[in-house]
Formats: C-alpha cells, sequence, structure tokens
C-alpha cells in the first residue's frame, strides 16, 4: 500500500508535521489580502528537515514554500502544497563585522542584540519588529534607512540554503555555482532593469558584477530558488549624533520635486505622509499642510542643516535632536500603514496590489500625477506614503472592494506608467501573487527568458513556491481572500 505525503513526512521529518485545519486556516493567510490553503504545514527541526521535505515534494508532485512571520504584502509566503516555518531556524551570533543569523531570527530581536554591541543592521522596514530576517531576504527589505545604506541586497555577505534539488549551497563560496550565476548575468539586457536605487522585482541578476556578488541572486527570489539556512549579514557601528527634521508643504507635487536638491546633501532618511499620518499626529500643523517630509541626517550635520534650510520650499516645525524625540516621530511614519488601514472601512479597502512602485527620483512628481488620473478615471481616492528619496511610494487606494475587475486594470494602467518612468512595479514588499504577472513586461521578454534558465538551474522539477517570479497564469484578483 502506497503511502500518502503526509504519512511520508511524518515518518521523515523530526520537527513537526501538520494537518489540522485550524492550523492549515492559519498558514493561509498573511498580511496581503489573499488566501491559499496548504495540505501540510512542516515546522523544521533541522536542514535534514528541508532536504526531506523538498524529497519527499518531488516525489509526490507537491510545493514546498517557505514561510517567516507572515508579513508580507502580496502572497509571496502562500501556497497549496507543503508550508516551511522556519522559526526554529533562530540563532544569531555577532562578530565584529558581521551578524550570522539563521532565517527564522525576528529583526526586533536582532537589532536588540545588536544594541548591546553598539551595531545596528541597516535595512529597516517599517514591520522590523516583527519581521524575520528570512522574509526580509526574500523579499529584498529596505526601509527609511535604505537612501544612505541600501537594500538587503546591498548588506549581506554570504547565504546558505537549500535548492529545489535538495541539495545544500554556500555563496559565494561554491565556485562552480557561483561561475554559472555569473555566466548568466553576462546575458541579460541591463538596459531593460529599472533606474532605481530600490527593487524587489524578478531575480536581481543586474547585482552580479563578479563571483564574489553571486549570493545576491537569491535575495529578492522569494524563496523559489532556495531556502536560506544561515545569513552572514553585514552589520555596521551606530551613529553617535543624528538629527530629524520634519518639513510641513502645502502641496504633494512641491514636496516631491523638493526631494531630489534634499537627496543631493546626502541625508540617511526622506520620508514622505500624506494628511492621512499628520493627522494621527499630536502636534498642531497649518490648516493647509498636504505633507510632510521627514528627513534625517547622521553625519555633518551642522553643515547639513544649512544645506537644508537654503534649498526647501516647506516650512520646518521641528528640529529633533534627542533619540527619544526621534524615535517618537520616526513612529508616527511606520504606523501609516496602520494609520491608512484605520481610516478605510473594510469594504473600502483595496488589496495591496499598486503599493510599492519606485521610479528614478526626478520622475518622483509623475507618480501623484499619475495617480490623480487613475482616481479621475475609476472614481478611487489615494493614501499615499513611503520613501520619498527613493521615488518609492506606497498607495493604499479607496474604493468599492466589490469591483475586483477594476484592481487588475488600474495594475496595468499604473505599472505601464511606471515602467515608461524607468520604474520598478516593486520597490521592497516582492512580487506575489500581485505582481508576478507583470515581469516579463517590467524586464521584457528576453531577459525573462534568462529568469526562466535561472529557475530551471535551481529548482528544474518547479518545487519551490511555484507562481511566484516565474509564472504564467494572471493571480491579480484570484486567491482574494473573502470579506
Amino acid at each position: 500500500m502506497k503511502k500518502s505525503i503526509y504519512e511520508s513526512l511524518q515518518t521523515s521529518i523530526a520537527g513537526d508535521v501538520y494537518t489540522q485545519k485550524e492550523i492549515r486556516n492559519f498558514y493561509s493567510v498573511d498580511s496581503s489580502s489573499y488566501q491559499i490553503i496548504p495540505s501540510v504545514v512542516i515546522v523544521p527541526k533541522d536542514e535534514k528537515d528541508i532536504m526531506r521535505a523538498i524529497k519527499i515534494a518531488k516525489k509526490f508532485k507537491s510545493s514546498v514554500t517557505v514561510r517567516g512571520a507572515g508579513t508580507g504584502l502580496v502572497g509571496s509566503a502562500l501556497n497549496n502544497g507543503i508550508i516551511l516555518d522556519m522559526k526554529n531556524f533562530n540563532s544569531i551570533k555577532i562578530t565584529k563585522n558581521y551578524a550570522i543569523v539563521g532565517p527564522g531570527v525576528i529583526k526586533g530581536e536582532l537589532d536588540k542584540k545588536l544594541e548591546i554591541h553598539d551595531k545596528f543592521f541597516p535595512p529597516n522596514p517599517s514591520i522590523g519588529s516583527f519581521c524575520t530576517v528570512g522574509g526580509m531576504i526574500g523579499n529584498n527589505s529596505s526601509g527609511s534607512k535604505s537612501l544612505k545604506y541600501g537594500s538587503v541586497i546591498d548588506n549581506v555577505a554570504e547565504i546558505i540554503f537549500v535548492d529545489g534539488n535538495g541539495k545544500r549551497i554556500s555563496l559565494p563560496k561554491d565556485k562552480k555555482v557561483s561561475k554559472k550565476i555569473l555566466e548568466f548575468s553576462k546575458k541579460i539586457k541591463i538596459e531593460k532593469f529599472p533606474n532605481v536605487t530600490k527593487n524587489s522585482s524578478g531575480y536581481r541578476i543586474d547585482k552580479i558584477r563578479s563571483i564574489t556578488d553571486a549570493h545576491k541572486l537569491i535575495i529578492g527570489s522569494e524563496g523559489t530558488l532556495g531556502i536560506a539556512l544561515s545569513i552572514k549579514l553585514k552589520i555596521r557601528d551606530r551613529q553617535e549624533k543624528k538629527i530629524l527634521f520634519i518639513i510641513e508643504f502645502k502641496s504633494i507635487i512641491d514636496a516631491s520635486r523638493n526631494c531630489l536638491e534634499i537627496n543631493k546633501t546626502m541625508p540617511s532618511a526622506i520620508e514622505f505622509v500624506d494628511r492621512t499620518t499628520l493627522n494621527q499626529i499630536n502636534f498642531k500643523f497649518s490648516q493647509d499642510t498636504q505633507c510632510l517630509l521627514l528627513v534625517e541626517y547622521d553625519e555633518d550635520i551642522d553643515r547639513s542643516e544649512k544645506k537644508l534650510k537654503s534649498i526647501i520650499t516647506g516650512k520646518i516645525v521641528k528640529k529633533l535632536k534627542k533619540d527619544s524625540e526621534i524615535n517618537e516621530w520616526w513612529r508616527y511614519r511606520d504606523l501609516s500603514l496602520h494609520y491608512s488601514l484605520k481610516s478605510i472601512k473594510k469594504e473600502k479597502r483595496i488589496p495591496h496590489v499598486i503599493e510599492d512602485a519606485a521610479v528614478p527620483l526626478e520622475n518622483l512628481p509623475e507618480i501623484f500625477k499619475i495617480l490623480k488620473k487613475i482616481n479621475k478615471k475609476f472614481k478611487t481616492k489615494t493614501i499615499v506614503y513611503g520613501h520619498a528619496g527613493n521615488g518609492n511610494i506606497h498607495v493604499r487606494l479607496i474604493s468599492d472592494r466589490s469591483e475586483f475587475t477594476a484592481i487588475k486594470k488600474i495594475a496595468i494602467l499604473y505599472f505601464d506608467e511606471i515602467i515608461k518612468l524607468g520604474g520598478t512595479i516593486t520597490a521592497e514588499h516582492g512580487d506575489g501573487l500581485a505582481r508576478s504577472e507583470f515581469i516579463k513586461k517590467q524586464y521584457g521578454k528576453d531577459n525573462y527568458k534568462i529568469f526562466k534558465e535561472i529557475k530551471q538551474f535551481f529548482d528544474p522539477k518547479n518545487i519551490l513556491n511555484p507562481g511566484k517570479i516565474i509564472t504564467s497564469k494572471s493571480t491579480i484578483i484570484d486567491n482574494l481572500e473573502k470579506l
């Protein structure tokens, strides 16, 4: 009598294996608007469990999708096969210049450990207290400090992972695999890659300049090329001094135009919020204030302040130097997603689809013009905030959620315009179920063909998180969680 996939996993896996309905339902959702119920949930004990799970998945023609804390906004960690919860991979080892961590480490816990050593890991997504490092690797997370310090892809030295063949690989140490990745990188049409400072769309093969960069291909791959076991992070000394300026503007377009000049003063962050967020702040702004820029510096503070004051057209309403005050105002910015959801009735929330585009900074004002056209054409409203210094704006659409067909029409219009501007359809949240179908449009058929070759090399049986990045299906409005 043949064993079922569940029986095979139960007898082979040292960790926990679940098929109970309530547990599968729990893992059927993340922080996106999607829902897919998996067949089995595994909490692996060690890397052998992961290798066994992949072997069994191949035998039963199932899928394996890795999951961290479930904070993703586009359904990257959802699938109908096996879900791997990596919470047991939570080791942290800190050296002088690196932190060697497991993918299940919560970023907030890592921050606390690093603080003891007067160190920090620069990427700082607003959900950083709760997301895992593995999730950050999966979607190439960024945050406000990426303006100065780069995204995850710029702050990792090494990754050990298991590929779709069940093989343990260490990059860039594995020279054979690294050379193959470099070969892929030499075939791409670089002019079709977005001209932006943050990009989480597709495979970041454009970041591979030598075999020492080979590990960067895994970053942003959303678990489709491999399952991370250990990640060596680059850490930095904490800056002793900071200054944060809160600048109010009467015009969103005016604020966005200011960002180009402000960026030349070398700030560590330029963040933007509209009235939805500023209305939640315990401060009396001018009645005609439409938006704020939060501009932070962590070096050459006096010189930077003089330069900033000489170029801005908005009004500085706060200058903060104490860590406690700076952290309080950054908390307002980090809560922008919460404030936006709080301000929209559930039945009026359109799922996260166009919420993470980025354009070259000189084209930032154009994003707001495009959104104005969308609002007029589709009778929607928008709430906007984001990493203005990177040309990365997060958008929350307000409309009748039952109009699912409009979601795809809006996305097509928006992404077409973003790509024309030299931008990316996703800067830091990944492609997932929401945007994978647009990757070919983003990169062109030749680059997309190379992406497929990369997937084939690492995962020839399409076991790892199928339907993400490489897909022939439209999933933008499929599997939307019911109200």
